[in-house]
């Protein structure tokens, strides 16, 4: 049985969808990326029962820009590396970043193999986690420190007039079993406020004892 895809509302002051392109400073896609997009309903609600499959995504608010400034460490910390000193590694690394951001995320439920269950049981349990504000840990806009806030659609909202052409956009991260990451690509188009996902025909779950 087909279902229509959920919704739900995703909001907050600022974000960050990088474009892997930029190496050194951080440059946003115009829009949320449908990997993103996973990643807030992931936080929201995730079972390993089941994957999300974002199907569009629509944008509610003016694309507005910002600019800032800010200290990051340049090395990654690991057991074996006995801390890092930040006054040692710190770098100053440019932002330019998307504020005052509304989306409605659409996606379906597509059940793993061999699992027995309905996709409407993961259906209802999203939707009622969305109404009482429940999630797994705070959903957020590209960068951790971007904590997004949602809730379910009233049934007012409206996408932005604007169709425009956002070139290649990250679609998401294939994960095979001998542990590689492949990103795979789409030439993103916005049409009336609204990207339109391609269906993903890769696996989008790590390997068994892997991580994301």
């Amino acid at each position: 049985m087909e279902y229509p895809p959920v919704v739900v509302k995703v909001w907050g002051d600022y974000a960050c969808f990088t474009r892997p392109e930029m190496k050194v400073e951080r440059v946003s896609y115009e829009v949320m990326t449908p990997s993103a997009a996973r990643g807030v309903l992931e936080a929201i609600f995730w079972k390993p029962e089941f994957t999300w499959r974002v199907r569009a995504i629509h944008v509610l608010k003016p694309i507005r820009h910002f600019s800032i400034l800010r200290n990051e460490v340049s090395v990654r910390a690991s057991p074996r590396s006995n801390g890092i000193d930040i006054n040692e590694c710190h770098t100053p690394r440019h932002t330019l970043g998307l504020r005052d951001v509304t989306y409605l995320i659409e996606a379906d439920v597509e059940v793993a193999p061999g699992v027995a269950e309905d996709p409407a049981k993961y259906r209802d349990q999203f939707r009622r986690r969305v109404e009482r504000g429940q999630c797994f840990h705070r959903p957020y806009l590209g960068c951790r420190e971007f904590a997004a806030d949602f809730g379910e659609p009233d049934g007012s909202e409206r996408a932005i007039a604007l169709t425009d052409e956002l070139g290649l956009m990250l679609l998401d991260i294939e994960y095979q079993e001998d542990g590689a990451h492949i990103p795979h690509f789409f030439n993103a188009r916005l049409e009336e406020g609204v990207l339109h996902v391609p269906e993903v025909t890769f696996n989008l779950r790590p390997p068994k004892g892997g991580k994301a």
